[in-house]
């Protein structure tokens, strides 16, 4: 079971936050002006990465398209050099939970980069059914219609 991680530090500062700034501890991969990367506190496995702006975004929909675009390149970056190292990666998640529905524990938009190797336990779990033609054209008519 997943332990409760801590959202904000002692003093009440988003934890992400205080991470990219140098006021909280981490095991840092990638530093730049924009962008971290860092070992997660609590991995799915050896070697789980998280990519996050250095500026505060609440979600998904708070990041600007063009810091997105940048940290997929650093996850996509990361996910290679995971397939150099002698740690267990037989394949890559990259992971975005956005809104605390959909999982998100703190609240600070990041991005998880996952080895991933058989029988390591991570699983997603949902009605993977095939859908009717029909309602798939409908929620696609209702996506573009709200792009």
């Amino acid at each position: 079971m997943r332990p409760n991680l801590p959202a904000t530090t002692p003093a009440g500062e988003c934890v992400f936050c205080a991470i990219s700034a140098g006021r909280a501890p981490a095991a840092f991969v990638h530093e730049d002006d924009d962008l971290v990367a860092i070992v997660d506190l609590c991995p799915v496995t050896t070697g789980h990465l998280l990519v996050l702006p250095r500026a505060h975004h609440d979600d998904l929909a708070a990041l600007p398209a063009e810091m997105g675009a940048r940290m997929f390149g650093i996850a996509h970056e990361l996910a290679a050099a995971l397939r150099r190292t002698d740690l267990r990666c037989e394949g890559i998640n990259l992971f975005l939970a956005d809104s605390a529905a959909a999982g998100q524990e703190i609240p600070h938009v990041h991005l998880h980069v996952i080895p991933r190797h058989t029988g390591d336990g991570f699983v997603l779990d949902a009605d993977w059914r095939i859908r009717d033609r029909a309602e798939l054209a409908e929620v696609a008519a209702k996506v573009r219609a709200a792009r």
